[in-house]
């Protein structure tokens, strides 16, 4: 290969694009949308990369599986910009949601162990007069009632219904599985994943059913908080090399 208009190696969108199993046209669309820095042009106006490039890409691939795409992309664009404070502010916040999942998982986990057995958790555990509304109870987990409604749908929930009123009545048992349905819903968990869940969980009396799910977030957990570690570095040397 030949050398770079300024100094050192020059290099080809095939150059950057072959070691990471990317196409030339994404490594065209990086450049576009600010993840890599402007590329140099030949005199025949074909786009000159350089080492400096190919340190970006790499960092902006070690940052997507702990930060998400969306967030790994601001977070270049910010510091090609000059903007670093900024890149850095973004950072804090991937670290902020991760420090809340996990916070997340720990609220699962013992909502898990306060889970009673089946036989407490049925319509007649719950007296005529206990039990809170749909309102209340949506407005105490910051959902909106629809939402209940739809896991009632989904069968993660099963309100009683007021012979007199015909409102829905939900009891502790019921309270219990809407929040363990919440958490589990910010933890990532699709509906058609948590009622198989909330149904063993029932069937079998206890939490052992979702022990097999829990592992699986905390090695989720895990994996991204090394994986920002992991773009920490690669993100580090890259500033190092653009001075």
């Amino acid at each position: 290969m030949g050398r770079n208009l300024q100094s050192g190696e020059r290099l080809r969108p095939i150059d950057l694009a072959r070691g990471h199993g990317l196409s030339t046209q994404a490594i065209r669309n990086y450049e576009e949308a600010g993840i890599l820095p402007a590329a140099d042009r030949t005199p025949h106006g074909h786009r000159a990369y350089t080492p400096l490039h190919a340190r970006a890409l790499r960092a902006f691939l070690a940052l997507v599986p702990g930060h998400g795409h969306r967030t790994a992309s601001s977070i270049m664009r910010a510091v090609n910009e000059g903007a670093t404070e900024e890149a850095f502010r973004l950072i804090d916040e991937s670290h902020v949601q991760l420090l809340d999942d996990r916070r997340t998982l720990r609220a699962v986990e013992k909502a898990l162990r306060d889970l009673e057995p089946t036989a407490a958790s049925g319509p007649a555990a719950v007296s005529g007069a206990d039990g809170t509304f749909i309102g209340p109870l949506a407005g105490k987990l910051g959902i909106r009632p629809a939402t209940l409604r739809a896991w009632e749908r989904a069968g993660l929930v099963r309100p009683r219904r007021d012979p007199r009123t015909g409102y829905r009545v939900y009891g502790e048992a019921d309270v219990r599985d809407a929040r363990l349905v919440h958490q589990l819903r910010r933890g990532g968990y699709l509906l058609e994943q948590i009622a198989p869940l909330i149904s063993q969980v029932r069937a079998a009396g206890g939490p052992e059913p979702l022990e097999a799910a829990l592992r699986d977030w905390r090695g989720r957990l895990s994996a991204r908080g090394r994986a920002m570690l992991t773009g920490a570095a690669e993100l580090e040397a890259y500033l190092r090399e653009r001075g």
